[in-house]
């Protein structure tokens, strides 16, 4: 029942967010906020609303493995399996994506991730480290999106935020946003508890289902939304999405279940976990700078990467 318990969070948690998502998004139309602004900070923010109340719930209930494996292994499977998979299904030509500016972002905030984890733990320090760095990054996508806007260039994927509905009634905002805030925190607990025990059955560390279960768990959304970008020969939103996705898990989960509660980080992390991160995200080099097309092969050597990063993590 552990099991079913631990899926039936995840459901959950992907349901509410998703509601999150919606009720956030058409709320902040309807009182006046800019398309713009909302794309790039609100959406931002409720897709990552799963892996957000995970790792606030993991680290209230004294399993900061959990939260923090949810976001070392979420960005190691985003790379490797996210990106590994739908290279399988269709080939990404990456030569006209303009990804560069967001890959470095992600890169240096990967490092001072890790220079940060060797501080030994997670406190209200690295915290507001950084939640002020994610404001610097906010902060120049919508001066850049802006200019670009003055400029007559308009991004359509920024000027119809996902789930956007101009007639949607109050009454539907407020359902989504009810099932959001009640679903998520329910969702979490779930699986967090679900987590916990699955842990205590195997013998095994809760880092270790932090880094698989529960990372595989919420990397499904950006999993289903590559795939269908790689369907569709949309490489730049493929790439982009990943990108997007570390960026946050590094710097608004982390930075805002810190603040909550210092989370001590485990040897196990620095040994081994934050440099398989680093690696994964040193691996898109020739797909953002060089234009190396995604290819099968690639999309082979991904998956196949990721298998064994999971085989090591579990000892088998």
């Amino acid at each position: 029942m552990v099991f079913v318990y631990a899926t039936l969070g995840l459901v959950i948690l992907l349901l509410a967010g998703d509601a999150l998502v919606k009720g956030a998004v058409n709320l902040s139309l309807r009182v006046g906020i800019p398309a713009l602004i909302v794309s790039l900070t609100i959406v931002a923010f409720g897709t990552s609303a799963p892996e957000l109340l995970i790792s606030i719930q993991a680290a209230l209930e004294g399993v900061p493995g959990i939260a923090l494996g949810n976001v070392v292994g979420s960005n190691t499977a985003n790379v490797l399996l996210v990106l590994g998979i739908p290279a399988l299904i269709a080939v990404m030509h990456t030569s006209e994506c303009n990804t560069k500016k967001s890959y470095v972002q992600m890169l240096g905030a990967t490092v001072l991730f890790i220079a940060l984890a060797f501080r030994g733990v997670f406190d209200r320090f690295a915290a507001l480290v950084l939640l002020t760095v994610l404001a610097g990054f906010l902060w120049v996508a919508v001066r850049d999106a802006l200019a670009h806007r003055r400029e007559g260039v308009i991004d359509e994927d920024l000027e119809e935020p996902e789930g956007a509905d101009p007639d949607m009634p109050w009454w539907k905002i407020g359902v989504f946003l009810v099932l959001g805030l009640i679903g998520l925190p329910l969702g979490a607990s779930l699986l967090v508890d679900s987590a916990r025990e699955i842990a205590l059955m195997y013998g095994v560390p809760d880092t270790v289902i932090g880094l698989t279960l529960v990372a595989i768990g919420t990397s499904l959304p950006e999993l289903a939304t590559t795939v269908m970008a790689a369907i569709r020969r949309q490489a730049d939103v493929a790439i982009g999405n990943v990108i997007g996705s570390n960026l946050f898990n590094l710097l608004a989960i982390i930075g805002v279940a810190a603040l909550i509660k210092p989370m001590p980080v485990d040897a196990a992390f620095l040994h081994f976990d934050l440099w398989v991160m680093l690696g994964s995200s040193v691996i898109l080099i020739p797909f953002v700078f060089w234009g190396r097309d995604l290819t099968r092969i690639w999309g082979v050597v991904l998956s196949a990467l990721y298998v064994l990063y999971v085989l090591v993590v579990l000892n088998v």
